[in-house]
């Protein structure tokens, strides 16, 4: 048996999915988790195999960070992805954090049920237009931006400051300019705002999210 564990905020969404496994004769939903830091608590109190984990958690811990904790600990279980964001920023930070796969919450239930099998066995459960945006990172290095640009461009999208941006990153403010001008290379504009709306029209991060 594949033992399951729902971290997601939404009433609606846990039930659907419910629906959905609880079909399959060889998975159980052994817990559910309302915040990202209750997913991380359960995950450690209880026999998972995989944590079906959503990324945002109204105002509490990001999803990101859970999967971090989780991940981390020894014997964790393996963390899938299931979340209504397709955006570099999103994947990258998601899946260098430990998720070993990433689904959008429009995949069929086939899809769904194979990804967790898939992830429960430790491979990699992607979904097409996921693994297509990591493919074509790998195929342009040069002019993809890095997760650490996309983390400081996420950040003046939100509306912070350099000051802000180099605190919440731990970076010098030199450092942060620096990347906003390999941004603005890379991109081919000249302005914050630019840069915020060329990155968002590309999928690369979400606008203003948060």
């Amino acid at each position: 048996m594949i033992r399951l564990l729902m971290a997601d905020d939404h009433p609606i969404v846990r039930a659907g999915l419910r629906a959905v496994l609880e079909t399959e004769p060889d998975f159980v939903i052994i817990a559910e988790a309302t915040t990202a830091e209750q997913a991380i608590e359960l995950s450690a109190e209880l026999e998972i195999d995989v944590v079906l984990m959503d990324l945002q958690f109204g105002p509490g811990m990001h999803g990101v960070d859970a999967i971090a904790a989780i991940a981390s600990s020894p014997g964790a279980p393996h963390v899938l992805v299931l979340t209504t964001y397709d955006t570099d920023a999103d994947i990258l930070a998601a899946i260098e954090a430990g998720a070993v796969g990433y689904l959008l919450k429009d995949a069929p239930p086939d899809d769904l049920c194979a990804a967790v099998r898939t992830a429960a066995a430790g491979g990699s459960a992607l979904a097409p237009a996921v693994a297509s945006r990591l493919m074509d990172r790998m195929r342009t290095p040069g002019s993809t931006l890095t997760l650490r640009e996309i983390e400081v461009l996420q950040l003046v999208a939100d509306g912070h400051s350099n000051v802000q941006i180099s605190r919440r990153l731990f970076l010098s403010q030199a450092t942060v300019k620096s990347h906003l001008a390999h941004i603005y290379t890379k991109l081919g504009v000249d302005s914050r705002t630019s840069a915020v709306a060329s990155a968002a029209s590309k999928g690369l991060i979400r606008h203003g999210q948060h």
